[in-house]
């Protein structure tokens, strides 16, 4: 399965932040999963990058070329996709992604798995059910599933959407959420995938 992982480029004020990151990066690897990623080396994207890519995983690097041609991109991936824009990034992830994880990370991070939401909640993630979570380490994320349980609320939501955007806590819990969900295609063939 691709597991795309939406992160920043830098490692945050919480040195949690990027051992967990290291450690989904290592959970992916162990479990014949692919890492999907913005292709970053340092910050929150090096971290998730370093866990998949020491334990022999595959990981898919996808980023627009001016991030390449300021040396921010990692040079060991399994793949490396280089679009034109930001806008064809985020397609590019989406399209590649089985399941969709958003880590602690910024305004570049809150777009691309908001857009994954909008996505689903219009049915353009096709037939396959692919989960969206939030890994809320160190209550990093309270306040947008908080915001989520308002939009909710004041009726911007159903019941559906909401449900759609998991809050995980724990790989056991990512674990948990890709196993239960029933639609996912685990054995989904990409070229690089190392099942």
């Amino acid at each position: 399965m691709n597991i795309t992982v939406y992160c920043g480029a830098f490692p945050g004020a919480n040195p949690e932040y990027a051992r967990k990151a290291e450690e989904l990066g290592e959970w992916i690897a162990n479990n014949g999963h692919t890492l999907v990623y913005g292709a970053g080396d340092r910050g929150m994207m090096g971290a998730v990058s370093d866990g998949a890519i020491k334990c022999g995983g595959t990981a898919i690097g996808v980023t627009p070329n001016f991030f390449v041609l300021a040396e921010v991109t990692r040079e060991d991936l399994s793949e490396l996709i280089v679009p034109e824009t930001m806008s064809e990034r985020r397609e590019k992830m989406m399209e590649l992604g089985d399941a969709f994880i958003a880590l602690p990370g910024g305004t570049g991070t809150l777009d691309e798995i908001s857009e994954v939401a909008a996505m689903k909640r219009l049915g353009k993630l096709g037939d396959i059910d692919k989960p969206i979570m939030l890994y809320n380490i160190d209550g990093f994320y309270d306040g947008l599933l908080s915001f989520f349980d308002r939009v909710l609320e004041d009726e911007f939501f159903r019941e559906a959407d909401r449900a759609n955007i998991y809050e995980v806590k724990c790989i056991e819990d990512i674990a948990r959420v890709i196993e239960n969900a029933g639609g996912i295609d685990k054995t989904r063939n990409k070229e690089f995938d190392t099942e």
